[in-house]
């Protein structure tokens, strides 16, 4: 029987798909604890908590060789609360990342709910990412170097490493019918490493950010009299800023490692620009409209004592100017931890901060403490502390 060439073509067509290499890794973390809240609204509180140091996870990552350098991957990635079993992130199935994309020695482009350019090349430049958690972040992160908020509908670029150096970008359509740019965002960012020494730098541009970043974790409020509700959370740092048309953080980073130490540094300007738009969300009572600045200037330092033992401090100063540079607050935050490792994928540790606060915060009240995610403190004082383990597998 003679062959046609056609048969031939789609023969090795088949051929090759069969021989593609790929692979489905199933992963995950769950780090629990016991917490200590000093002033939760006036009361001591003590309760456990989930996912601190790393918020508690499953996920699955994939790979597919597709030939000539070029990969198919994956990254489904669900968060969960320990205690309860409950889904985290709002309640979404996978809100933690879930995007699919392809990868090449010239970089890769992913599509779907992922981190922005802060996140990826100044978040861990600081402590909360390192070793305090949460509890260690900015006050209310309001910079997101904690990734606290995700970005939906995004399509992202990574370079590969070239010399040291990383960069990437990312863009996510607003999605609003005659819009182009209503609930957009955007970033940049690069990083650089060379022995002991990293830097990091990022930008990013949130419009509309109560409804399209703060509201993109599956709980959204809802709306009255067609203002939507704030989803800004009860953080007086920032929740009088529900009603801001856009969100601009800029952010740097730099680390440096001489022997079993590690020092760092990081800064950030945000900016809650135009305040007073209804279309982004509520306005308080007697308005407000400009914009308001918080500045954020951390160091952190760490210290490996032996493979298994780490220590780390660290003291962060946020200045929010108010509204177009009027007085605002002072947040004063210190953070010191532990953590010991009893395998590779099994610690323990213990992580304690106290913050002090003063002036006038976002809801034009005389400023109260509050520790990111937890309840704010009645006073001008906050401490938290928590001892919990954490497993990686």
């Amino acid at each position: 029987m003679k062959k046609s060439p056609l048969a031939g073509i789609a023969l090795s067509a088949l051929s090759g798909i069969a021989c593609a290499q790929s692979s489905v890794l199933l992963y995950g973390i769950v780090d629990e604890g016991i917490q200590f809240n000093s002033n939760a609204g006036g009361k001591r509180q003590y309760y456990f908590a989930s996912g601190e140091l790393n918020g508690s996870r499953w996920g699955l990552r994939g790979t597919e060789d597709l030939g000539g350098g070029l990969k198919a991957i994956f990254v489904l990635e669900n968060g969960f609360d320990v205690n309860t079993g409950k889904l985290g992130q709002g309640g979404l199935e996978f809100g933690r990342q879930a995007y699919v994309g392809l990868s090449s020695n010239v970089g890769t482009v992913t599509l779907g709910r992922q981190y922005d350019s802060i996140v990826d090349y100044v978040g861990p430049l600081e402590a909360g990412d390192q070793w305090a958690g949460y509890l260690g972040a900015h006050p209310a992160d309001n910079d997101n170097f904690n990734n606290t908020n995700r970005v939906n509908n995004a399509i992202k670029y990574t370079s590969r490493t070239i010399g040291g150096f990383t960069f990437g970008g990312m863009y996510s359509l607003g999605g609003v019918a005659g819009d182009a740019t209503r609930n957009q965002i955007w970033s940049l960012g690069g990083g650089y490493v060379n022995g002991p020494l990293t830097l990091g730098v990022g930008y990013l541009n949130v419009r509309n950010p109560n409804v399209s970043f703060y509201g993109s974790g599956g709980t959204v409020a809802p709306s009255t009299a067609g203002v939507p509700g704030s989803n800004f959370g009860d953080s007086p740092v920032i929740s009088g800023y529900a009603s801001a048309h856009t969100l601009q953080v800029v952010g740097t980073g730099a680390a440096y490692t001489f022997g079993a130490a590690t020092i760092g540094a990081t800064y950030s300007n945000t900016k809650f620009k135009d305040l007073g738009d209804t279309t982004s969300g509520p306005v308080p009572a007697g308005g407000i409209s400009g914009t308001a600045t918080l500045n954020n200037a951390e160091l952190n330092f760490r210290y490996q004592l032996t493979p298994a033992f780490l220590m780390g401090a660290g003291y962060v100063f946020t200045k929010s100017s108010g509204v177009d540079g009027a007085s605002g607050a002072r947040y004063h935050q210190g953070a010191l931890g532990v953590d010991y490792f009893l395998s590779k994928r099994t610690d323990v540790y213990l992580v304690g901060v106290y913050q002090k606060a003063s002036g006038t915060d976002s809801t034009g009240r005389t400023a109260a403490a509050s520790i990111s995610q937890i309840t704010p403190s009645s006073t001008n004082r906050q401490a938290a502390l928590r001892v919990a383990m954490r497993h990686k597998f």
